[in-house]
């Protein structure tokens, strides 16, 4: 059946695509998350794309000379709170400011300095 095809299956099943637990109760706390938050985060499903994200938000930090964690989310609920689609995704205090790409240590450092302001 393959990867798609169960996650087909899941979402006939169950109505959703996360596998039923996407409701108003998951949803609302994810947004409750969300607000709350500040800092790196790296939306993604731990693929190599997430983690190379990942890598090159931490170098930027190291260059900014920025001592900030990075949360890696992976819960599929609190990614689609942000509204990404496409993975991996970064996310600094609370704003989506990449999706759907890789970037590079440079870039991350240009998104980074921007939201310091």
């Amino acid at each position: 059946m393959g990867l798609f095809g169960k996650l087909k299956q899941e979402a006939k099943e169950t109505g959703t695509c996360c596998g039923g637990d996407c409701n108003a109760d998951t949803m609302a706390e994810a947004e409750k998350v969300k607000k709350a938050s500040s800092g790196v985060k790296i939306l993604g499903s731990g693929c190599a794309k997430c983690n190379e994200l990942e890598k090159a938000a931490q170098e930027a930090l190291e260059e900014l000379g920025m001592d900030m964690d990075i949360e890696h989310v992976t819960d599929f609920t609190q990614i689609a709170a942000y509204g990404v689609m496409t993975t991996p995704a970064l996310v600094v205090n609370g704003k989506v400011v990449s999706y759907g790409k890789v970037l590079k240590k440079e870039e991350v450092v240009n998104l980074l300095l921007k939201a310091r302001g």
